[in-house]
């Protein structure tokens, strides 16, 4: 099977026709970009190698996609563990927000730590 290359003249050099294959349009949240910063701070060499082998969205949604339920498991589960119910939003919304909001740094705190910078 031959395969036939193009090239384009740039000044004295021609140079090949390059073209990345098509792939599927996936969203990428905030744990994934996160993690995306991350590699292209620390790890540079993971990430292009992903990204030239075409592997860093599918990678990054894998990421984002674990982070996301581990988020979600430890926030259900600190709330339990603090009693934090549906009565009491109920009688002292003020009191529960400040909880939830205490738990959801929490939990996301531990994402970033387990998932996101490693």
């Amino acid at each position: 099977m031959a395969t036939s290359i193009t090239y384009t003249q740039q000044g004295d050099y021609l140079l090949p026709d390059l073209q990345l294959p098509e792939h599927p349009k996936i969203t990428i949240g905030v744990f994934g970009q996160r993690h995306k910063r991350y590699l292209q701070e620390h790890h540079k060499l993971i990430y292009f190698n992903l990204l030239t082998s075409c592997k860093l969205a599918a990678y990054l949604a894998d990421i984002d996609e674990q982070a996301n339920e581990m988020y979600d498991l430890l926030v259900r589960q600190l709330s339990e563990k603090e009693t934090i119910t549906e009565q009491l939003k109920a009688d002292n919304p003020v009191e529960w927000a400040r909880k939830m909001n205490a738990i959801r740094l929490t939990a996301a705190e531990i994402v970033n730590r387990e998932i996101v910078y490693t």
